[in-house]
């Protein structure tokens, strides 16, 4: 049962003199962050609300084997004090293991905006058996937009769950092994850094950083001056999940382009060869250009094969432009827009105002 004291501390809404209304998390407290959730859940329920914030002060929030927190209503702004200092997380059972059961959160909102804040799924992977689907973030919505959002498991991390749906990173953070951004819709990278961890304990096994099923979208998974970080286990790119699956590294930095495995997109697709992946102006961390003039890949899924140029030329590396794969949303300018609303947001919270 939740503690009255909690919900009385913070549902009380607030309305700026911009009118922009809050709920503020007490630090640290579970109860108080779900009651929260809940709150907006409710409050923001219809399409048209406007824009809720939440405000999360720093404090581990640990859901142990809860899963699956919804988000179900419209314009919430989950807005942490730092990205360091506020931990969400979960440890779902091995038991309860799959890409559809163990997310810390599942959202089915609209225009949801996520600030300075880290999630994790703590399945234990290493020890999980064949697989070990831990979500952090199952997208079911639209309009998402991420910004400085670190987020910490192995595989399966971050799923964007509906065919057409349109999701956006700003300089966010992800780890993962294998699969660990997967799915549909088109989903975009900007000035991210992406983290592959061990694909095993001892280091042995390979990771596969993207496995989109997109089909119903244009541009699919799309990385623009994202830094990939990677230490043990050797990686690939992307390799296909099934249907139509598109993925784009522009202008990437490899930190140890060693470990970058020589096909660079993994040729063996778990149900499909109909992929476009493509990578251009890829660098190493002194940034010298490290893309060869021509990477044909052999994509073979049992009897079928598919022969396919993965190096795309400058003209066409200029159509992924954040404002080419998003003419009209441009969730660029709008998470400058609410990074500075978030701002205010937080002085007056921490000020006690």
């Amino acid at each position: 049962m939740i503690n009255l004291k909690y919900v009385i501390s913070l549902v009380l809404l607030t309305v700026f003199s911009s009118a922009t209304a809050q709920i503020v998390v007490e630090a640290g407290s579970v109860e108080s962050l779900l009651a929260a959730i809940d709150k907006a859940n409710r409050q923001n329920a219809d399409s048209a609300s406007s824009r809720l914030f939440v405000f999360i002060p720093n404090g581990v929030y640990d859901l142990g084997e809860r899963t699956l927190t919804p988000i179900l209503g419209h314009q919430i702004a989950l807005v942490g004090e730092s990205m360091e200092g506020v931990i969400i997380r979960n440890a779902p059972s091995v038991e309860n293991e799959g890409i559809s059961k163990t997310a810390v959160f599942l959202n089915r909102g609209h225009h949801t905006y996520v600030q300075d804040l880290t999630l994790q799924n703590a399945l234990d992977f290493y020890h999980s058996g064949a697989a070990g689907r831990a979500v952090c973030w199952q997208d079911k919505g639209n309009y998402t937009i991420f910004k400085r959002v670190r987020m910490l498991s192995y595989q399966d991390t971050y799923y964007s769950h509906s065919e057409e749906c349109y999701h956006y990173f700003e300089d966010s953070e992800v780890h993962g092994t294998v699969d660990f951004l997967c799915g549909a819709g088109d989903v975009y990278f900007n000035h991210c850094l992406i983290v592959t961890e061990k694909r095993n304990l001892d280091g042995s096994g390979e990771n596969v950083i993207v496995a989109p099923r997109t089909s119903d979208t244009k541009y699919g998974y799309v990385f623009n001056h994202c830094t990939v970080r990677n230490d043990v286990s050797p990686f690939y790119f992307a390799r296909a999940w099934h249907t139509h699956p598109r993925c784009v590294w522009l202008n990437t930095t490899l930190e140890t382009p060693e470990k970058l495995l020589s096909s660079r997109f993994d040729p063996h697709g778990l149900r499909t060869v109909d992929t476009e992946f493509f990578e251009y102006n890829t660098m190493d961390a002194d940034g010298r250009v490290i893309t060869p003039e021509s990477n044909v890949v052999p994509f073979v899924v049992g009897d079928e094969l598919r022969r396919a140029e993965t190096v795309l030329p400058a003209h066409m590396a200029a159509q992924y432009a954040v404002e080419k794969v998003f003419p009209a949303w441009r969730p660029d300018k709008k998470a400058r827009l609410l990074e500075e609303q978030s701002a205010r947001i937080k002085k007056q919270c921490l000020n006690g105002q």
